[in-house]
């Protein structure tokens, strides 16, 4: 069963008795009644509708007084915290960074459940296995670099590589197809904007797996077909990568066959085994 302590996470406690219905009405997913070992992908919104940061909401066993264990990038966990605190005003709730305490480990592999200290299911692929809260374990970079290139290799985006925070909507970092947004749920921070898109299926740009034969495209790269730009690189191992591309340039380029390519690297999209969207080329694209 591999396993990877994952250094780039950090951890942010929200307890008290009114912490179900003060994140309820901020976050993207539904953190009502989530069962033992189970866990929610969501993200905090701005008001027009894009991500602040993305994270998973675990519930915190009882008798470490309940609540929730929010798994969230490291360097934007003091932030989380703040911000959560800032929308706090009269409810019951205690918001605190763990981040010095505790830490994230991912265990795939295996359908089993791990053995650890608090464990949730990864809401967003089969594959990419569990999330383990536990105090601050060992990192082995080599492992945490296997844990990328499987990350990568399923298609499944991470924020601030493959996206930008604060310039990236939900459905452009593939949230809607990944569990991060639950669509019956009531109101919350940028709802009516995300509910807008996905009414409209207004989204043209998506974060895609892409293929390509050699070395990899550096991340932060322009995406280009001829003369046009169409996305931006972001991660890549063992030849696959995932790139936020213009789907309708996509399928123009395809449909020329014209190459598509980054800092000279040819890349070929690979529709991901989760894709509910119109693929470019595919029969009643677009």
């Amino acid at each position: 069963m591999p396993s990877a302590a994952l250094p780039d996470r950090g951890v942010v406690s929200v307890s008290g008795e009114d912490a179900p219905t003060f994140l309820q009405g901020l976050v993207t997913c539904d953190v009502t009644a989530i069962p033992a070992g189970e866990a929610r992908f969501g993200a905090l919104l701005t008001p027009q509708g894009k991500i602040i940061v993305d994270f998973f909401v675990i519930p915190a066993p009882d008798d470490d007084g309940g609540g929730f264990l929010v798994d969230v990038p490291r360097a934007l966990a003091a932030d989380l915290a703040r911000k959560l605190a800032f929308y706090r005003l009269r409810a019951k709730v205690a918001v605190a960074d763990l981040s010095e305490q505790v830490g994230v480990t991912a265990v795939w592999g295996d359908t089993g459940m791990p053995d650890g200290a608090v464990i949730a299911r990864d809401p967003r692929h089969p594959a990419l296995g569990w999330r383990m809260i536990s105090p601050l374990p060992p990192v082995d970079p080599s492992e945490a670099g296997a844990y990328d290139a499987h990350r990568i290799r399923l298609g499944i985006p991470e924020g601030g590589r493959d996206f930008v925070y604060g310039d990236t909507f939900p459905h452009e970092a593939d949230m809607d197809q990944l569990a991060g947004v639950d669509f019956a749920k009531g109101c919350y921070v940028g709802q009516e904007v995300v509910s807008r898109m996905q009414h409209r299926g207004t989204a043209r740009t998506r974060v895609v797996p892409v293929a390509f034969p050699d070395f990899a495209p550096m991340e932060g790269l322009d995406v280009t077909t001829g003369e046009k730009t169409i996305g931006v690189m972001g991660s890549a191992a063992d030849g696959r990568g995932l790139a936020k591309l213009r789907l309708d340039r996509v399928a123009d380029a395809l449909a020329a066959g014209e190459a598509i390519t980054a800092g000279g690297i040819a890349l070929t999209p690979v529709k991901p085994d989760w894709a509910r969207f119109a693929w470019p080329g595919e029969a009643g694209e677009g």
